[in-house]
């Protein structure tokens, strides 16, 4: 089957969908995608960012196969650009290169000659914004503003924000130093109010465009619990992060109107 753009009823942009087809042909129609609908041409840096909030394996993570498609693709697509893996993990007990080792990240850098970053501490900017609650400033890793980043996370539901998905992924380029409250989680600052947190996030930074691996999900809990039953068996992709996010809450068997990160409204 090849990519379907899918308009599923909401008045946002449209969703391409791969389901039941190779990994290889998935990942090239989402950068074929990516390349109609985007401005990637007018950047120098990809910055791809998977979910690797801990050293957990996939599903709870994102696996490194659809990352490895995917700068294979950036590579044939654009290839004088300088392509970064980047998180920035919030495990308490482990630091993001000891996720990235963990779950092979180290090892696919090295083969592909991409770059591997720590999020966590990465160089800052400060930006402000007063009308916001939780974010009237924030500190964000300056490379965020160089590149056009790429978000792949995984389909999972979530227990306090309902789904973690693209825009719940940006939570990761939070630097601890800020963002981590009385040895919780690294970026548990963020769980005060956690959907005006992603919200008002992303309105400082979201992703460009998203590619969502939902080949599997898990249907409780972001980590730990069942796995879909079937799997989705689907690679979805868009460059509006409330539209995949719909869409992937869908597919979760949740409504993405009573979401509120993803309608504010």
């Amino acid at each position: 089957m090849k990519c379907i753009i899918w308009d599923y009823g909401c008045p946002m942009e449209k969703v391409c969908i791969n389901k039941g087809i190779f990994l290889k042909e998935a990942i090239k129609n989402c950068i074929n995608y990516l390349e109609s609908v985007s401005k990637a041409r007018k950047k120098d840096i990809f910055l791809i960012k998977p979910n690797l909030v801990t050293d957990a394996p996939p599903p709870i993570t994102t696996p490194t196969d659809i990352v490895e498609e995917i700068v294979k693709q950036l590579k044939l697509s654009f290839p004088k650009a300088h392509i970064i893996i980047g998180e920035g993990s919030a495990s308490v007990f482990k630091d993001t290169w000891q996720v990235f080792s963990n779950l092979g990240y180290t090892d696919l850098a090295s083969r592909l000659g991409v770059e591997l970053v720590d999020l966590n501490t990465e160089s800052l900017i400060h930006l402000k914004d007063p009308n916001k609650r939780i974010f009237k400033e924030i500190w964000l890793p300056k490379v965020l503003f160089e590149a056009y980043v790429l978000s792949v996370p995984v389909l999972k539901a979530h227990t306090l924000a309902e789904v973690t998905l693209t825009m719940k992924n940006m939570i990761g380029v939070l630097p601890p130093k800020f963002y981590q409250e009385q040895g919780h989680w690294k970026k548990s600052y963020c769980h005060r109010e956690i959907h005006t947190a992603i919200l008002e996030l992303n309105q400082y930074r979201s992703p460009d465009f998203t590619i969502l691996d939902a080949r599997r999900g898990l249907a409780k809990s972001h980590l730990s619990g069942p796995e879909l039953n079937p799997p989705p068996d689907i690679i979805a992709a868009s460059p509006d992060p409330a539209s995949i996010d719909a869409f992937g809450a869908r597919l979760l068997g949740k409504d993405w109107r009573k979401i509120g990160h993803i309608n504010p409204d």
